[in-house]
């Protein structure tokens, strides 16, 4: 996707980015080949001590991966799962019991000072705490009890994209390892990786539409929606356009009225039921007018505006969040290109976001 800059000229705006997105069909098939085997043994050492619900800690795009784990564990698993607010541990000094509770921290860095805090402070309190990053030496890893290295390799352009799919993979692996289960639905997903990113034509002209556009929406419903808001996240971060993010559900109460004719939507239909619980939410958006543009399986894209389609037949809904999110990123970097900037370094953004 990218290719060596000539010694002497400057590197070329989102050469970084390029490359990381072009590396993810290899990091899925390195968590596959190296990493599952330690995943389903830390994944049934925790299940032999019956956690009774799950909370998932995270900032940022490692907020959406654990969004992503929140969907699996209630539907997969069963089990009560929420996502924490650190600032009742950092900020008020809040200790809940959280004895027989699984803690799981998601960052791809393991440096920031509150999720290491909090998870400090979910441990003392009794949890199961396991770290889940891109980083086995990282602060975050050291205070957890459990750590799971989500094999990315070393991420250098600022918006995360191959660390967000690895997240991904590592925590359906590890919630399927809780169940007992193989993870055999992910077995395919680096092939159907690679047939997605080397469309990036298709996607190219998806981006001229975005080039002058002041604002956009993003919607989905159910294992799609971590992935609206993922999609959301960036754009923003690299092009600056306005991205607001909405469950179809929430889009219905309220935010619908600021949709018209004119305002470009882009919809995930996840094919499944998330799909099928957003098809009154599109039928919607077209009676308004909007310019809707759809990821998802052909019938849905041929009833929007335009879209991309995804080679999701036969492929498991709870895995289909790690193919439908590379579309979108490369619609981001087209977006940023298309508009003169550099999706490799985003103004006012560090790599390591220190919060507390």
């Amino acid at each position: 996707m990218s290719a060596p800059t000539p010694t002497g000229q400057q590197p070329m705006p989102g050469r970084i980015m390029s490359g990381e997105m072009a590396e993810q069909p290899a990091v899925l098939r390195r968590i596959l080949e190296e990493g599952a085997p330690r995943i389903r043994r830390i994944a049934e050492e925790i299940a032999a001590r019956r956690p009774r619900f799950v909370l998932l800690t995270a900032r940022g795009t490692s907020d959406n991966a654990a969004l992503y784990a929140k969907y699996l564990v209630e539907v997969v698993l069963g089990k009560p799962a929420g996502l924490t607010s650190m600032s009742t541990t950092t900020a008020y000094g809040a200790r809940p019991d959280l004895t027989d509770c699984l803690v799981v921290t998601v960052s791809q860095s393991g440096g920031s000072p509150d999720l290491v805090a909090s998870t400090r402070a979910a441990r003392e309190a009794g949890a199961i705490t396991l770290a889940v990053t891109n980083n086995a030496d990282s602060p975050l890893a050291e205070v957890s009890e459990f750590h799971i290295d989500v094999l990315a390799g070393p991420e250098k352009a600022l918006p995360a994209t191959k660390t967000y799919t690895a997240e991904l993979l590592a925590l359906y692996l590890f919630v399927e390892g809780l169940r007992g289960g193989d993870g055999s639905a992910a077995k395919i997903l680096p092939e159907l990786a690679e047939r997605i990113l080397a469309r990036q034509d298709e996607v190219r002209a998806l981006a001229a539409r975005y080039r002058f556009a002041e604002r956009l929406v993003l919607t989905s419903r159910g294992y799609g929606y971590p992935t609206a808001k993922e999609a959301a996240l960036k754009l923003m971060e690299t092009s600056y356009i306005p991205a607001l993010s909405f469950s179809g559900a929430d889009l219905l109460h309220g935010p619908l009225a600021m949709v018209d004719n004119v305002s470009p939507v882009i919809a995930i239909v996840t094919e499944g039921k998330g799909g099928e619980a957003l098809q009154p939410v599109l039928d919607r958006l077209r009676g308004r007018g909007a310019d809707l543009v759809v990821i998802g399986n052909q019938a849905s894209v041929d009833a929007a505006s335009a879209g991309f389609v995804l080679p999701t037949e036969g492929v498991a809904e709870e895995v289909q969040p790690i193919l439908e999110i590379l579309p979108l990123q490369m619609l981001a970097y087209e977006v940023t290109i298309a508009r003169g900037q550099d999706p490799d370094a985003p103004r006012a953004l560090a790599k390591v976001t220190e919060t507390r």
